[in-house]
């Protein structure tokens, strides 16, 4: 399995979002549980997310690499899901 790395902030709707559908999918396939997500708020964290390229939250990346930047989608969310856990 590939690491993911999520940045965003806690006020952000668009993170919200995609919270809600990693939640709906982790309810659908219990083995995304497994996956190691790493989730970074860059208002408290910002050492760390100034250390990445990116300017919209949220922001995945998929073992140091960007996957998606930005407003998502289910259909992304299952995408880096899948990419991830057949790494």
């Amino acid at each position: 399995m590939k690491k993911i790395k999520m940045f965003i902030m806690e006020t952000c709707p668009h993170c919200a979002n995609a919270r809600k559908f990693m939640d709906e999918l982790f309810e659908e396939k219990p083995e995304y549980k497994e996956l190691e997500i790493e989730i970074i708020d860059e208002t408290k964290h910002p050492d760390i997310a100034n250390q990445y390229d990116y300017y919209y939250v949220p922001t995945y990346y998929l073992e140091g690499e960007k996957f998606h930047e930005g407003v998502p989608s289910r259909k992304m969310v299952e995408e880096l899901f899948k990419a991830a856990y057949e790494g």
